[in-house]
């Protein structure tokens, strides 16, 4: 009997198929004592096994490339942290077997992170995988993980770890669904950069039985169990609909009565350049630079370096806008060299911006890079600066810029919300706006965006961020600059009409949302986008908003 779940779809198409379920094992070892003499061995197997999985994690990353690249390498680093090893020592040295020590020093850091705020406790699910990898190492036991299928399926986990998600074949994988996460955990992020249809957040969802039939909707969210033929048939011509929608629609971003919205790729690196050109993308709305500074916590990547990597990006869009952001570091991408290790609250601390500013030779490096990088090339280059809260934060990045002679717009990016309320302010100093939905959210609602229990909090709909979007966008028009959006609210199609009807002047998203969105666009005037908005906005829900701007869009 057909049966509907609602989860929250965080990657665009329809799967249907059978289910298959992550594999599971029992990895927490036997507490017992080991010989004095055998605890130098014990540590030697501890650090092998270390040393083993974080060289596994990083040729993963080689092997995927773009975002998941970047995630493996920092779980890599997580793997090699020398205060984790140093604990586990210590652990064998008073007995504990090097399995043993692994499970106890990382339950110690796991809740140390727990409680540490709510964006640390995002971070638990990397720590866990990391340590059921050396743990599993040890034991000489296989990984839980993909299950092993000839047919494709509907994959279905509690949650899904970055390793997993990052290496999953589409041509078997045909959705995935968890219990946990959010719209911007990483298995969403990974998953609308593989193209996957999935769903997440959906509590119960391991209870659905292994080979049941399911049809996945990662638009709107829905499972549906068992579906009927009748069904099947309806989501299946309409994933046909949505597919011919896409390839009829060519060119730049516009609505159907012309007016310009450029649709841009969020990129981490050279890695992500093709599929962004394969979808048409306009140029780069978002280019992370922290991939360069993650490949060694203990000190900042040579200039040189850095030119190498930034020009590759650049050369990939002649003409084209590329607005990079500096180094975004802190929080849950901490530096040694950069960031405090003994904040409270590393959200709420030193992070982006206020860490460059604490360290000006690494953003006086990272700008000069950029300026040398951009030389000679045609390119429109566009620098912005994280977690800026004020004018004087504007101000200080723009003097920055300035002095290190960079030929470039300097932007600010909006993720707290007291940016959004004194915008016009900010624009004084800065020629640009951007919006980093996710962490202005996350800001905003006090709900951190990997946990799932504060997921609807996290959903870009809420009416009270789209005020604050729409304080952005207002301040940027009056002073006659620009305001995009590059957070993940971007890649809803829908949304993507709110956000220009709200006055947003540039779309920035992972390379496979692009099609969908300029398609979304195509077919609603400007007037349309507007009427949606504000409809949105007058609601008092994050689904209100959604169904208050689709009657709109569709002329209900």
């Amino acid at each position: 009997m057909e049966t509907t779940l609602r989860g929250v779809g965080v990657s665009h198409g329809v799967a249907i198929g059978e289910v298959r379920h992550m594999g599971t094992a029992v990895l927490e070892p036997p507490a017992k004592q080991i010989p004095a003499e055998e605890a130098e061995r014990e540590q030697g197997r501890a650090r092998q096994a270390v040393e083993a999985v974080a060289a596994d994690l990083i040729a993963r990353g080689n092997l995927a490339g773009g975002e998941a690249q970047h995630v493996l390498e920092a779980q890599a680093m997580m793997a090699q942290d020398p205060e984790l090893i140093a604990d586990v020592e210590r652990r064998i040295a008073v007995g504990s077997t090097a399995e043993r020590g692994v499970y106890d020093a990382f339950a110690a850091y796991r809740a140390l992170l727990a409680n540490a705020g709510e964006y640390l406790a995002g971070r638990v699910a990397d720590l866990d995988d990391v340590r059921n990898r050396i743990v599993a190492r040890l034991l000489g036991v296989p990984m839980p993980g993909v299950p092993d299928s000839d047919e494709p399926y509907v994959l279905i986990a509690r949650d899904l770890a970055p390793a997993d998600t990052a290496l999953l074949d589409p041509a078997l994988v045909l959705g995935f669904v968890t219990e946990e996460g959010g719209p911007t955990s990483h298995s969403a992020i990974l998953a609308r950069a593989l193209g996957v249809p999935a769903v997440v957040a959906l509590p119960g969802a391991g209870e659905i039985t292994e080979g049941t039939v399911v049809a996945v909707d990662g638009s709107t969210g829905e499972i549906f169990v068992e579906p009927s033929p009748e069904k099947r048939a309806e989501m299946e011509g309409a994933s046909a609909a949505r597919k011919a929608a896409l390839s009829a629609v060519t060119g730049p971003g516009a609505t159907s009565d012309g007016h310009k919205v450029p649709l841009l790729a969020n990129v981490g690196g050279p890695g992500d350049v093709p599929a962004a050109l394969e979808a048409g993308a306009e140029g780069v709305g978002l280019f992370r630079t922290e991939f360069l500074f993650l490949d060694d916590s203990k000190q900042a990547p040579s200039e040189e370096k850095q030119i190498a990597a930034y020009r590759a990006v650049l050369e990939a869009f002649p003409e084209g806008r590329v607005v990079v952001r500096v180094l975004d570091a802190g929080a849950d991408k901490p530096l040694d060299f950069l960031t405090p290790g003994d904040e409270p609250n590393p959200a709420l601390g030193v992070r982006g911006l206020r860490s460059l500013l604490d360290h000006p030779d690494v953003l006086r490096t990272q700008l000069t890079a950029l300026s040398r990088a951009a030389e000679g090339l045609p390119v429109y280059l566009e620098v912005m600066a994280p977690m800026v809260a004020d004018r004087a934060d504007a101000k200080a990045f723009a003097d920055a810029c300035r002095e290190a002679g960079l030929r470039a717009k300097f932007g600010a990016m909006v993720e707290i919300p007291s940016a959004a309320l004194r915008a016009r302010s900010i624009l004084q100093e800065v020629e640009f706006l951007s919006l980093g939905t996710n962490d202005l959210a996350q800001y905003t609602f006090a709900a951190d965006r990997q946990v799932g229990a504060v997921s609807r909090l996290q959903d870009p709909w809420q009416p009270a961020l789209l005020d604050l979007v729409a304080l952005s966008a207002d301040a940027a028009r009056a002073e006659g600059k620009s305001c995009g959006v590059c957070g993940e609210a971007a890649s809803d199609p829908l949304l993507a009409c709110v956000l220009t009807g709200l006055g947003v002047t540039s779309l920035s998203m992972g390379a496979a949302s692009i099609p969908y969105v300029r398609a979304t666009l195509a077919k609603h005037t400007l007037a349309q986008c507007e009427r949606a908005a504000s409809a949105a906005r007058a609601a008092d829900s994050a689904d209100e908003a959604r169904l208050a701007a689709q009657a709109v869009l569709s002329g209900e």
